[in-house]
């Protein structure tokens, strides 16, 4: 079994945190995942905390309104994960984010992952849609099998 990175995200219709179960179930199959990898869903954290370990970072989209060219960029509900990913730098031990999104928004799918790793420097590592699908759940797992042999 490899060193893990933490998985940390945030979820609100539950598409998301579907989604991380299953690649870290993944992860676990193919024995790639430690037995200490931590899942957290900031949307339950209460007290921010100084992260200590590498992580990713996996969001879905909800903006305000808009079709994400000309308008649509103003982020809404899932601005938690920004403000603990900011809080005592805890952006610096994020490997990358993996966004996902409703591709029926065009130009606004996986827009906030996006956004994301603008303000903060780092990579967009994958993207999926809704509660992604089984071919999404080994891609992201390569990828991440990837991250980790690079690190």
């Amino acid at each position: 079994m490899t060193e893990s990175l933490d998985i940390i995200y945030i979820s609100l219709s539950g598409n998301t945190d579907i989604f991380v179960k299953r690649l870290a179930h993944h992860l676990t199959d193919i024995n790639q995942a430690s037995s200490d990898m931590q899942l957290v869903n900031v949307k339950f954290v209460d007290d921010f905390y100084t992260v200590t370990r590498p992580f990713i970072a996996i969001l879905p989209t909800y903006l305000k309104g808009g079709n994400g060219t000309d308008n649509g960029f103003e982020e809404i509900l899932t601005d938690k994960l920004r403000h603990f990913l900011a809080y005592h730098d805890n952006y610096r031990l994020c490997q990358g984010i993996i966004g996902s999104g409703n591709r029926n928004f065009n130009k606004q799918f996986a827009l906030t992952a996006k956004q994301y790793a603008e303000q903060f420097s780092f990579p967009v590592l994958d993207e999926f849609e809704l509660r992604g699908n089984k071919y999404d759940i080994e891609r992201i797992t390569n990828t991440i099998i990837n991250l980790k042999q690079t690190n």
